[in-house]
């Protein structure tokens, strides 16, 4: 880990660094967990305030959501559908600083039904573009039901995602962030990529 990535653990009082692809296959991708210089950048864009509530697709240990409930004041929501994954998700919660503004949920992201109160949702490519379609549904069928501003954050996204995203209807293309100059090696997917449903 590297001194921020230390720093930030420390301060959470959390342990979700490591990679994990114990059950991963070609729907489901490893656990990752977002680097905190990624997850400085988004929360300094403004896009996610005080009383925003986030949901996390794949959150694993739950980096995202402490670090956004934290940082912006945010509520967070975790999806993840690995059991023992999540189980270290509520581990952290017992520990952490803002573990009362988190909450973890085990289930499969496609067959969540999104809450009405949701105003942004994260992902770092957890899952390949066939489920995406399907959680996309679930989070336009939500919006439909309870018209609002639902913000979509996608770090390093596929391929996929983007010509999925850039052909989709129904959001709309925000911003993309730059995270080319976080990281040595110059990797064109090293962004965020922000859509909205407005």
């Amino acid at each position: 880990m590297t001194t921020t990535e230390e720093k930030w653990e420390k301060l959470l009082q959390i342990k979700t660094d490591g990679r994990d692809d114990t059950i991963a296959d070609e729907y489901h991708y490893p656990y990752e967990p977002t680097p905190y210089s990624v997850l400085e950048r988004l929360a300094d864009s403004g896009y996610i305030r005080k009383g925003d509530r986030v949901l996390d697709y794949g959150c694993g240990k739950g980096r995202v959501d402490f670090f956004l409930a934290h940082t912006a004041g945010a509520e967070t929501v975790g999806i993840e559908y690995d059991e023992r994954i999540y189980k270290s998700a509520l581990l952290n919660k017992s520990t952490a600083r803002d573990g009362a503004n988190t909450e973890f949920i085990l289930a499969r992201a496609e067959e969540y039904e999104v809450p009405h109160n949701i105003t942004g949702c994260y992902f770092f490519n957890p899952f390949s573009a066939e489920i995406l379609h399907g959680v996309m549904a679930k989070i336009t069928q939500s919006y439909y039901e309870a018209p609002r501003r639902i913000y979509l954050f996608f770090y390093y996204p596929s391929d996929e995602y983007v010509s999925y995203l850039m052909t989709s209807d129904a959001p709309e293309f925000v911003e993309e962030i730059s995270c080319n100059d976080l990281f040595p090696a110059k990797d064109t997917r090293e962004r965020i990529l922000i859509f909205c449903l407005p």
